[in-house]
């Protein structure tokens, strides 16, 4: 099993004319990656530039961020040129690796836009390493820069950020200085959503559990839905009793509050997301929480609007 460690640059276009829309809201110059075998270390590299065909000027933000002009994309492959060459360097056992939860997505997004498959007929398991550094050296919840991450575990600053290449290295970096205890943390990419409910995504992790639907055709169908609004305790699997009703601050995310007589209090979790075809799936955390983060969370949805 190899791991590839990868980072994108993109661009975005500059002021649009009024009600116009893109497709592909990010276009990705430039892919580089690392291949690290089980003991993370570095056995391959890649590197190329893409050449632009959404955006022919550099978004002014995307200038002050990344090392790269215009004129140096112009000498480029077309995407996907270099989307097929970066796949196959990946190799087909291998399993993705990124700095926060947005490349897989944008790749996949990118590949759509020039009518190419996605990378797999449903959810992709992946490392976060960002939430992996949190996790390994934090509190869980705080997502830090790469740069900090590099500068808080002392690594030498050998090449300049910034680039999709170098973040991919610094990124393989902070990947061989966490504890492997870490690793059973992994993330889900959902460009491609479960098809039907034997599909969906249910898995435990340390101290929560993640269920990831298919798609429904609207929210009321999805709050409709027994397995989306059961509460259980998941690590006996049994319904429990609910000690406050659904509640929800802001008609995305919806709580609720159950009691396990073995376990304890148990803190759900639904958060509705759209898909781009309209539809939307659900991702549903159950966690068991402590008496103070009980009444914490009690104080807190008193008097938001029920479901």
């Amino acid at each position: 099993m190899n791991y590839i460690v990868f980072d994108l640059e993109w661009n975005q276009g500059n002021a649009e004319r009024e009600g116009e829309e893109r497709e592909s809201p990010f276009e990705i110059v430039e892919i580089g990656a690392v291949k690290l075998n089980d003991a993370y270390e570095i056995t391959g590299e890649f590197s190329c530039l893409v050449k632009p065909q959404i955006y022919h000027e550099m978004n002014q933000i995307t200038q002050n961020l990344i090392h790269l002009q215009m004129e140096e994309l112009e000498d480029g492959k077309y995407f996907p040129e270099v989307a097929e060459e970066f796949l196959e360097w990946c190799g087909e056992e291998c399993i993705f690796c990124t700095w926060g939860a947005m490349d897989l997505l944008e790749l996949q997004k990118n590949m759509k836009y020039y009518g190419m498959e996605p990378l797999g007929d449903g959810p992709i398991k992946y490392y976060d390493v960002q939430k992996l550094f949190s996790i390994g050296f934090e509190d869980r919840k705080s997502r830090r820069t790469l740069e900090y991450a590099i500068d808080f575990l002392g690594v030498e600053k050998d090449i300049p950020f910034h680039r999709a290449f170098s973040d991919a290295y610094y990124t393989a970096k902070v990947m061989a200085r966490l504890d492997a205890s870490v690793f059973g943390n992994y993330s889900y990419d959902v460009f491609v959503k479960p098809k039907s409910r034997k599909d969906e995504i249910r898995v435990i992790f340390d101290n929560y559990a993640k269920y990831i639907s298919r798609e429904f055709e609207s929210k009321s169908e999805a709050l409709a839905d027994h397995e989306v609004m059961s509460v259980k305790c998941y690590l006996c699997g049994r319904n429990i009793k609910r000690k406050m009703k659904w509640s929800t601050p802001n008609n995305k995310h919806y709580y609720c509050l159950g009691y396990c007589s073995i376990h304890g209090y148990v803190k759900v979790k639904v958060r509705v997301k759209k898909s781009e075809d309209g539809k939307v799936y659900i991702v549903k955390t159950t966690k068991l929480i402590s008496e103070e983060e009980k009444n914490l969370m009690t104080e807190k949805h008193m008097k938001p609007r029920h479901w």
